[in-house]
């Protein structure tokens, strides 16, 4: 049945992913927790398949929507602009809240860690191998999805699946780094502050790292069946948006966890 509002604002039809996604959520908690005392991970991996696949169609829904119902209108997308940035404000926070705890013990170092940073036997890593190699990585892979965004504004789709591609590619040349340094490294998250406080907050950045990566993927799979143009594609503003994002928390991470400390 046809419907017409008098509002310029899209009401989402009725859809079960989101009941679902809760319900897997919680399945895969629940494995969590089986995983880390009973050491048996099987309910973690049904909860997260399940949430994979409930997420996959659940943006399956949103992509149809957006590209092939043409539901999201510019006051749409202005929404939609608006709440990716309350989510990267609330990224921002995320990781202030380790940072804080980082320069909480690095400038007033206790007594419990012998009042020296790092603490003593703690060996930080070299910035100027894999680190100052990831840093360039990164701002890289920055300049190579702003040279896609504009590709996409000058109607060059060549050059903008070409430039998604090389950033796709050095967003897996720094996790595989980082998976590396990881392997190298002469500390563990046990290792007092220092190392809860380092693996706590370049784990996080990792993990937003491959997130953004698959993020832009999709981008990409998109750009390669056009359902970008010109005018309509936020959906590549959106991941651009948390890729750049990755960026900045990378060079507060390259200077006070690397650089200073060592």
């Amino acid at each position: 049945m046809n419907k017409s509002y008098n509002h310029p604002f899209h009401l989402v039809t009725l859809s079960p992913w989101p009941l679902l996604t809760s319900l897997s959520l919680m399945i895969m908690l629940i494995g969590s927790i089986k995983w880390f005392h009973e050491f048996n991970y099987n309910i973690f991996i049904l909860g997260m398949m399940t949430t994979l696949l409930n997420n996959y169609q659940w943006w399956r829904d949103i992509i149809r929507e957006s590209t092939f119902q043409g539901f999201h209108s510019l006051k749409v997308s202005k929404l939609l602009r608006m709440g990716m940035i309350l989510f990267i404000t609330s990224e921002i926070f995320f990781f202030i809240s380790f940072f804080w705890a980082f320069f909480h013990m690095s400038l007033s170092p206790s007594i419990e860690i012998g009042e020296m940073w790092p603490p003593l036997l703690i060996y930080p890593f070299n910035p100027y191998n894999i680190p100052l190699l990831n840093t360039i990585i990164l701002l890289t892979s920055g300049i190579s999805i702003t040279w896609s965004h504009y590709s996409i504004l000058n109607k060059n789709f060549f050059e903008s699946k070409l430039s998604l591609m090389i950033t796709v590619i050095l967003g897996f040349y720094f996790t595989t780094l980082q998976m590396f340094e990881y392997k190298e490294s002469m500390f563990s998250i046990s290792d007092s502050i220092y190392g809860s406080t380092f693996f706590m907050i370049t784990g996080f950045h990792g993990l937003h790292v491959i997130i953004g990566t698959l993020f832009i993927m999709i981008t990409m799979l998109r750009l390669m069946n056009y359902q970008f143009s010109p005018i309509h594609h936020f959906g590549f503003e959106a991941s651009s948006w948390y890729w750049h994002f990755v960026d900045v928390i990378w060079l507060f991470v390259y200077i006070s966890i690397y650089w200073w400390t060592y």
